[in-house]
């Protein structure tokens, strides 16, 4: 079991983009990654990180309304990735035991087991397997997966408030459409949700189906994201200190940069007009903390804008900013000043106080 385990760890996908987060699988024997079409709806390209693979922009493929599926073009990775089997739903009972597999609320990997309670579930003309697996934001898209450990569905969606009701799309579906896909011999495809044929440039005549007349779309038809307000702001800023925007971007009003051994978060509440940014440092020793704390608390008199705190093992510098503060000449010098340190306090904390690295 620790082997299959393993081997979904390395293949399993955290998505991002400006709208969403969710989650994918790379499947090498296609050499694409499976998700939903919601996950990355509105986005020509997005970003993806896996256990052992950086985190990337990669490009939609392949978008599909009907059973909202998206294909994604493979990583880059140094490392020759698992292959992950499908499996068939024709075996699939009800009372099966299954495990969905993703990123819940942002986290790296989750695994929540459960069993198959109605094996067709009607939903828009399609039977989904319904499922008691807790299922939460961030899974959608991951793969579903039998006893066996083959792939048997991709989860899909919930019903809120549910009690852990949640549905798979059958992986049949998935089956039937990368054939169609890849007999298109095109990276730039979607289904037509009228007459469901696979369309590409070529099956497309002004934005219209050529066999149905109907509206047609392609990823490549989807407009390039463009930031406004506050978050056009707080990008600007991220790229005045020179990272790569399009990458720190981890979901919606949220992104994510490191600098260094630290992790910067950028977290803006639109309802409260409050910019958070804190930078995850070391966690704390086991023993003879008194000088540390002591450490922070100088540091803190001295400090204007940022602030050292704990939380629970954690070792955390913050900054906060209301957004009517908050201006590109202003916010980039405290934003400077919260990589720059965020690094250095992390190097002195160890090296000087005893504090541990955080494990990633």
């Amino acid at each position: 079991m620790s082997d299959f385990v393993e081997n979904y760890r390395k293949t399993i996908v955290q998505i991002a983009t400006p709208y969403s987060t969710g989650t994918g699988f790379y499947l090498c024997d296609r050499k694409l990654i499976v998700t939903n079409h919601h996950v990355v709806e509105g986005n020509r390209s997005v970003v993806i990180e896996g256990a052992i693979f950086r985190k990337q922009l990669v490009k939609v493929l392949y978008v599909d309304t009907k059973y909202d599926l998206a294909f994604l073009e493979p990583p880059t990775c140094d490392e020759e990735l698992p292959l992950i089997k499908l499996g068939s739903t024709k075996t699939i009972r009800e009372r099966d035991a299954v495990t969905a597999i993703g990123h819940p609320f942002g986290l790296k990997f989750s695994l929540k087991s459960g069993i198959v309670s109605n094996t067709s579930e009607l939903m828009n003309g399609i039977p989904y397997l319904h499922i008691d697996a807790a299922l939460n934001p961030g899974n959608s898209g991951g793969p579903l997966v039998d006893s066996e450990w083959e792939v048997v569905g991709i989860n899909t969606f919930i019903i809120r408030n549910g009690d852990n009701t949640g549905f798979s799309l059958p992986v049949k579906y998935l089956e039937t459409t990368l054939e169609q896909f890849e007999a298109m011999h095109s990276d730039n495809a979607s289904r037509c949700p009228a007459c469901m044929n696979i369309l590409t440039e070529a099956t497309i005549d002004n934005k219209l189906c050529a066999h149905c007349g109907h509206k047609a779309t392609l990823p490549s038809y989807v407009e390039d994201y463009v930031p406004s307000g506050t978050a056009k702001t707080i990008e600007s800023l991220i790229s005045a200190n020179g990272y790569e925007v399009q990458l720190s971007r981890s979901g919606p009003n949220a992104w994510e940069i490191r600098q260094g051994s630290a992790t910067i978060v950028l977290t803006y509440h639109d309802k409260t007009g409050l910019l958070s940014a804190d930078a995850l440092l070391c966690e704390l020793p086991k023993t003879d903390i008194k000088p540390l704390y002591e450490y922070l608390l100088r540091e803190n008199y001295t400090n204007q804008a940022l602030t050292l705190s704990v939380h629970e093992q954690d070792i955390v510098l913050s900054l906060l900013i209301f957004d009517r503060y908050l201006n590109e000449e202003t916010g980039q010098v405290m934003l400077r000043d919260l990589f720059e340190k965020s690094d250095y306090y992390d190097n002195i904390l160890v090296e000087q106080f005893g504090a541990k690295w955080r494990l990633e």
